[in-house]
């Protein structure tokens, strides 16, 4: 008893002096050094805690399974990864839907087209709206992201995460935000109701591009731990505390023109808190499941 209480006093100050993740640091490390990488502790962790930032970019391929648990094989299939890379970029610039001077971002579009055989028959075709999903996703990891190898290998598969096993359930999170908002703040949603704004937010914004564009850099990597990891519900939470984070203005407007917006272009200084607060919400609701919504 009095070890647990003396590394909850420990974990108490490393939290007000800012160094809340020492702890969880050194027992992800651990868990890296496991061979084969255990997925699931790696996901419940990821659940659970933010990722440090210097092991962020590996878990998040490991997870969406960019690379292989058996550490021995990780060089290899880079390579592999590398390799095809390089071909589907050639492939391309070949048929000159690509050069020097293409955005990145649109290389990556581009890329993840053809691989996935939906590349228009021409550069100038309108997007479609899958693909402006992919795009606002592509421009968030390319912040997050240097290299432009594990940059496109970790859209790809964050993209085929989404389709794939969230297809599902996206769909459903605006009734679920709808619900949680009632729980947390029933004043709120019928003020929003009145104004017709409810089914006029910006849930693509939210739910289909995963906060992209809306959310900074430190922030959004937080909510993208817990998504990545298995819960595309922690979204619903995040739309919930922007709300109440903004009740005040949110009340003060009195068209859903208006309120969305201002949801579409919200502060930007106020997001750690937002996230933070989201994530206890969060796990006040649900526990900290794993492999979940």
């Amino acid at each position: 008893m009095a070890e647990d209480s003396q590394r909850n006093f420990r974990s108490v100050y490393y939290e007000k002096v800012g160094f809340r993740g020492v702890e969880e640091k050194k027992s992800l490390e651990i868990l890296l050094k496991d061979d084969p990488l255990d997925i699931e502790k790696l996901c419940t962790f990821s659940q659970r805690f933010p990722l440090p930032s210097m092991y962020r970019g590996f878990v998040w391929k490991v997870l969406l399974g960019i690379l292989p648990p058996h550490h021995e094989s990780h060089t290899q299939v880079m390579m592999y990864r590398k390799e095809q890379y390089t071909d589907v970029l050639h492939a391309l610039k070949v048929i000159r839907f690509v050069s020097d001077s293409t955005p990145q971002v649109d290389v990556y579009l581009r890329m993840y087209q053809l691989e996935s055989g939906k590349l228009p028959r021409s550069p100038s075709f309108p997007l479609e709206p899958e693909d402006e999903v992919f795009v606002a996703i592509a421009k968030a990891m390319e912040e997050m992201v240097e290299d432009n190898v594990d940059c496109y290998w970790l859209i790809r598969c964050f993209v085929n995460q989404l389709n794939n096993k969230f297809r599902d359930s996206l769909p459903q999170l605006p009734k679920v935000f709808e619900q949680y908002l009632n729980l947390e703040d029933s004043r709120l949603l019928n003020h929003m109701k009145m104004c017709s704004a409810v089914t006029k937010l910006p849930y693509d914004l939210w739910f289909q591009k995963c906060f992209a564009g809306c959310l900074p850099e430190s922030s959004l990597q937080r909510v993208w731990d817990k998504v990545i990891s298995g819960s595309c519900k922690i979204l619903v939470f995040v739309a919930v505390e922007i709300l109440l984070t903004f009740k005040i203005k949110v009340m003060a407007l009195n068209s859903s023109e208006k309120i969305t917006k201002f949801l579409e272009n919200i502060p930007q200084d106020s997001s750690d808190a937002i996230v933070s607060k989201a994530i206890d919400l969060w796990h006040k609701h649900c526990g900290t499941p794993v492999h979940s919504m």
